[in-house]
């Protein structure tokens, strides 16, 4: 996986964080635009936090200019939510998404588009399969069958992460996450414990008896995703966009990709 550079400085104007309680943690969000608009829930991938994933790269922008409510969550461990170091507090299902859940109760919202980024589409597969009636649709960006079939070298980040300096860390791929966490000023073992302990799949029947609509949108030269095509055969009703010449990270705020979402949004039910 290559990870190419992203902007860590907050845009002029970015949304001020507020916090709520899930599970004892204080989680960090944001919550701007037309407050009567239709909500949309943003969550973000591994190692980032909703400022660099959705604000840096245009999306809130484009968003709130497009008349919706924009909801981003700073996942546990990640941003300036709470950053527990036990790998079991973690669980993709158990605990990320229903973190999705709780901030949607908090906010009194009780259905939303939502849209996650690589670990937060992972984290949004999750809620649509266990809360369906909160969403009225979900958009799964730089994540597809990887969902349901995992990914590789997990050990070998969490262990880069955990490492004591850069010089201990051999590994490409290693080198490569830590770098990206220290780029977004995290908890290194936070995410260590949360690479460790967020491995739990999307359960593959699940998702075939989905019924909401559904948008993936993956680079042609993304390796972290997963097949696009065997998902979309998966899931009743998706639909793909493949997004030319882009690898994982470099798909964040692609120009295809964003509209693609406006025309979802536009056009579904």
């Amino acid at each position: 996986m290559k990870i190419t550079s992203l902007s860590t400085s907050p845009r002029k104007g970015a949304p001020p964080m507020r916090f709520f309680q899930s599970e004892g943690l204080s989680l960090a969000y944001f919550d701007v635009g037309p407050q009567d608009g239709e909500p949309i829930v943003l969550v973000h991938g591994f190692g980032s936090n909703s400022r660099v994933n959705w604000v840096g790269t245009g999306w809130v922008d484009l968003l709130v200019g497009d008349g919706r409510r924009v909801i981003g969550l700073d996942n546990r461990g990640h941003g300036a939510s709470d950053a527990p170091h036990d790998p079991a507090l973690y669980h993709t299902g158990d605990h990320m998404a229903e973190d999705v859940r709780r901030l949607m109760d908090h906010l009194e919202i009780g259905r939303a588009d939502a849209m996650g980024f690589s670990k937060g589409a992972w984290i949004l597969g999750h809620l649509a399969t266990r809360h369906p009636e909160r969403l009225r649709s979900v958009i799964f960006g730089g994540l597809a069958m990887a969902m349901v079939e995992g990914l590789g070298g997990q050990e070998t980040i969490a262990t880069a992460l955990e490492a004591e300096t850069d010089a201990e860390v051999l590994t490409p791929k290693g080198r490569a996450y830590r770098a990206f966490g220290k780029q977004t000023g995290s908890d290194l073992l936070a995410l260590a414990a949360c690479m460790r302990g967020s491995r739990q799949p999307v359960p593959r029947e699940a998702l075939a008896a989905l019924d909401l609509p559904v948008l993936v949108a993956v680079g042609d030269k993304d390796d972290v995703a997963g097949s696009v095509e065997d998902f979309v055969a998966l899931v009743p009703g998706a639909r793909a966009v493949i997004l030319p010449g882009k690898d994982h990270m470099a798909s964040v705020g692609d120009k295809i990709y964003k509209q693609a979402v406006l025309d979802f949004l536009a056009t579904r039910p």
